[in-house]
């Protein structure tokens, strides 16, 4: 198909030199055929039809000369390609816009073509840069606002980069794109082979055990890149080491039992493997460009929270997310971090006065003693002096708050990134719940397991001794707001295939059932997996 770009006929040829000969009125308005025929096309009201105005209609594409001929060919090559980073064809098929170029007879023809090829740009550069779908579109918990250029950005930039550059630099540049376009490779080839051979029968195995399921969680595990191939029927030694690297890999309890939680990750196909990763895809595309020098990442499919600094982690803890249930689950979104509170109060959340406390309160008055209820002055309200039973979640008229303490729903400190979704970071005294495989448990904020040393690792960089520094405030018992001297972006992402400090590929289980619906909505523009060979 590329060969018919670069030998165009002498019809196409000639129109083309008819389009790089016209020149714009004085006034931008469209004076010869060609530029009448590109203002008639061109989409009324759009970017496109803007950039065109600007731009005195003069030809992008289909123009004579040798720049011209790099992005035709750049632009038939790139959409050729782009299942080759997951993405659906779109609304234009190459073979049409081929033929249509080829079968361009007028000025008014190739005018037309001009327009056809921008829009397939258009729509391609945007869902390379920004992704093919929209997050807000999929689930309400997705509300990351993703950046995505004006078309008339988007034609300037293909114009002003010599060689069809600007093709080049359109997918996100992160290693973990680029990893993760490589394992994509990898499992298309492995889905069109066959997969991973067969499954284990789903029954706990552990070291000691014998038998023909040893032998088929052995062989799963060679197929999986875990072991060296044997015929060992033995739950040895090296089967053990398998399935612990296999868990670490997985986010699940490295005790090397294979059970019930580990064999169904260990049957995943190699389908489902490669449709998280079409997914990441997606998702790394939806990311802000510029993340930050030094940037926190808090994965809640993985259940942790990272320090970033300069593309390298420099502190990991683990993390507990909004239980997984409508008005609980965790969003994603990007901000920045503003300042911590050493010894927070804890002001909670109108929901959660409505929809927990207020029923205890009216069947109780003293119930929930720990936390005080207070008038809109911020006074202390007496609750011998009140009928609770008199309000609705709709009238209720009073604030919660839990005073600093160790017992505090916040622990002793909290990291702000005001945020109208009222999501921050914060300690917990639940520190058992660290232990879980699983956790998601929260309201919807993210607790962490190590919240000191999380606020020493941000104090370093404005505190001469960070833990002395904090742990002095702490004794205060006093609630004290620190301000971060350089802002810290957090990003809040969902990832359930991604690629860890080695190299590896890591999975995570689809906790929010969010990837899922992410699929579905690429099948439907038009993302299929290749065919299993028979």
């Amino acid at each position: 198909m590329l060969s018919v770009i670069r030998t165009r006929t002498s019809t196409f040829l000639t129109a083309c030199f008819l389009a790089s000969a016209a020149v714009a009125s004085p006034d931008s308005r469209p004076a010869t055929a060609f530029q009448m025929a590109v203002a008639e096309f061109a989409p009324s009201g759009s970017g496109i039809a803007e950039f065109y105005r600007t731009n005195g209609f003069s030809p992008v594409w289909v123009g004579d000369t040798p720049e011209h001929a790099v992005r035709r060919a750049r632009l038939i090559k790139a959409l050729s390609a782009s299942h080759l980073h997951g993405l659906p064809e779109g609304a234009f098929s190459v073979q049409t816009l081929v033929d249509q170029m080829e079968n361009a007879r007028s000025t008014r023809d190739l005018g037309a073509v001009e327009i056809e090829l921008t829009r397939a740009f258009v729509e391609y550069a945007r869902n390379l840069q920004s992704g093919a779908l929209r997050p807000r579109d999929i689930d309400d918990g997705l509300v990351r606002k993703v950046e995505r250029k004006p078309a008339k950005d988007h034609l300037h930039g293909v114009i002003s980069v010599e060689n069809g550059q600007y093709f080049d630099e359109l997918a996100p540049q992160t290693y973990q794109y680029k990893a993760l376009m490589k394992q994509k490779i990898a499992l298309e080839h492995l889905v069109q082979q066959g997969g991973w051979g067969a499954t284990v029968p789903v029954a706990k195995l552990e070291y000691g055990d014998t038998g023909p399921n040893v032998i088929k969680l052995r062989n799963r595990l060679v197929s999986l890149g875990y072991l060296r191939p044997t015929a060992s029927p033995e739950f040895d030694d090296a089967l053990l080491a398998a399935v612990q690297a296999f868990q670490g890999d997985h986010g699940l309890a490295a005790d090397g039992v294979a059970g019930q939680g580990t064999l169904s990750e260990v049957n995943r196909s190699a389908s489902d493997r490669l449709k998280a990763v079409y997914v990441a895809l997606e998702r790394e595309r939806w990311l802000p460009r510029e993340r930050g020098e030094r940037h926190i990442l808090v994965n809640q499919a993985d259940f942790s929270a990272k320090i970033v600094d300069d593309g390298l982690v420099t502190f990991e803890t683990r993390a507990v997310i909004g239980k997984n249930i409508h008005d609980r689950r965790s969003p994603e979104f990007s901000d920045e971090m503003e300042h911590m509170v050493i010894n927070p109060s804890w002001y909670v959340p109108r929901s959660i006065i409505t929809k927990e406390y207020l029923p205890k309160l009216q069947s109780n008055p003293n119930a929930v003693g720990h936390i005080q209820i207070t008038d809109r002055s911020g006074r202390q309200v007496n609750r011998g002096a009140v009928d609770f039973t008199q309000f609705t979640a709709r009238n209720f008229p009073f604030a919660m708050r839990q005073p600093p303490s160790k017992s505090n729903a916040l622990g002793l400190v909290k990291f702000m990134f005001p945020n109208k979704y009222n999501i921050y970071l914060h300690d917990t005294p639940q520190k058992s719940l660290f232990a879980r495989e699983v956790r998601a448990f929260s309201h919807g904020c993210i607790r962490l397991a190590q919240p000191f040393e999380f606020a020493y690792a941000l104090l370093a960089k404005q505190e001469e001794d960070p833990k002395a520094f904090f742990h002095r405030v702490l004794a205060s018992g006093r609630e004290t707001t620190v301000q971060l001297d350089q802002h810290v972006p957090v990003h809040l992402i969902y990832r359930t295939a991604y690629i860890g400090p080695k190299g590896e590929v890591q999975y995570r289980r689809d906790v929010y059932d969010r990837d899922r619906k992410i699929w579905d909505a690429l099948q439907k523009a038009g993302v299929a997996l290749p065919d299993v060979q028979g």
